[in-house]
């Protein structure tokens, strides 16, 4: 398996390392290595997300790297990630 972002999700994670470096440039890259570390899982366990509580129905998971969640979507040998939210954001609906 190989991850990708989408377009929109990487432009919202990226905006997210933004946000957190002006505070902190240590803390920022701090947790890109933990959001890589995580999602590197996904290559072997793309299963691993868990469904996302507001829309069970659809075919999305996620996984949380406090404060953000990253919703995700399987499709052949590739985990789309799709989006990337602060948790304290309500999410609409992910679309790949």
């Amino acid at each position: 398996m190989k991850i990708r972002f989408t377009p929109s999700a990487r432009i919202h994670f990226l905006s997210a390392l933004a946000f957190i470096r002006q505070d902190s440039p240590q803390v920022a890259l701090q947790f890109r290595n933990r959001v890589e570390k995580i999602l590197r899982r996904l290559e072997t366990f793309p299963e691993s997300g868990r469904i996302i509580p507001e829309f069970p129905e659809l075919p999305y998971r996620e996984v949380v790297v406090s404060p953000y969640r990253f919703f995700y979507r399987v499709k052949g040998k590739i985990v789309w990630v799709v989006a990337v939210w602060h948790g304290a954001q309500l999410p609409g609906q992910p679309i790949s």
